[in-house]
């Protein structure tokens, strides 16, 4: 069987507003006061289809490429954070379109997992499948106290194919992850956060205001040593505990290159701790 070509709609056009704002179709990235706010925006439950996965992908690119971005909120709107895949795009999908396919999803998820920067998820409403997928990429996650988390993927005779089950695992611990994709089941914002699904419960009109003051207290910090603090952990995770060490011993010794350790440290000598004026190099 001959794959189906990817619709053209994947290549997303971007502009920019008079605000410097990155634009797209369906997702968009709005800067202000070093906060970078991926919003999707995808009436009316932001599904994740291709499209809108290749613009969350240029939109994590370019938030961690910008320089006036220092941290960075993924939003989906007050109503809902992202109710899954577009499963009526997927159901027309062959395996041979899939294994075409699910690398590109994998990565473009990937993408906000690597921005160089903190990241953090403010869900409302709910974030399913794809969606909650997405939250796992970033840093932390503040959830609304009516919000609904889930991999239901397993409803669907599929398991979760963007991270889900390496991401979740990994945050959760393997045996509630288990019951979590065996079942399908919702996980209400109470239980999120009891077992670590999330870091931070709040009223649904409080969490993207949280979130975006979060994101500000990194506008004026070290940001190359936020850079190498982030890729210590992620990248420690994955191995054993000597080459973990080996990691943190290299990106400790190569923040003594920038101009921040050198502000950092003559401003704690000076001024005592807290009191530095950052540049970002």
């Amino acid at each position: 069987m001959q794959a189906k070509p990817e619709p053209s709609s994947v290549v997303a056009w971007r502009d920019h507003d008079q605000r410097g704002h990155v634009m797209a179709e369906f997702v968009r990235l709005e800067v202000e006061d070093g906060v970078g706010t991926i919003r999707l925006d995808r009436p009316k439950m932001n599904a994740l289809n291709v499209q809108v996965q290749e613009e969350i992908r240029e939109a994590a690119t370019e938030a961690g490429e910008r320089d006036d971005v220092r941290a960075v909120v993924v939003y989906g709107g007050e109503r809902v954070f992202a109710a899954g895949a577009d499963i009526k795009e997927m159901a027309d999908m062959s395996y041979v379109d899939m294994v075409r396919r699910s690398g590109k999803l994998q990565s473009a998820f990937t993408a906000v997992a690597r921005i160089p920067k903190p990241v953090v998820a403010a869900i409302t409403g709910y974030a399913l499948g794809g969606g909650c997928e997405l939250a796992l990429c970033a840093d932390v996650r503040f959830a609304a106290d009516d919000a609904t988390l889930g991999q239901p993927e397993i409803l669907l005779g599929i398991i979760p194919g963007a991270g889900g089950t390496q991401r979740l695992t990994r945050l959760v611990g393997p045996s509630r992850a288990k019951d979590i994709i065996f079942s399908g089941r919702f996980v209400k914002a109470d239980e999120a956060l009891a077992i670590g699904m999330v870091d931070r419960v709040l009223p649904a009109d409080q969490v993207y205001a949280e979130a975006v003051a979060w994101s500000r207290r990194f506008s004026a910090a070290a940001a190359y040593a936020l850079r190498a603090a982030k890729e210590s952990i992620d990248q420690g995770l994955e191995v054993d505990l000597d080459s973990g060490l080996a990691i943190e011993r290299q990106q400790f010794a190569a923040l003594f290159a920038t101009e921040d350790r050198r502000i950092g440290m003559a401003s704690f000598v000076d001024n005592g701790p807290g009191k530095a004026q950052f540049q970002g190099r």
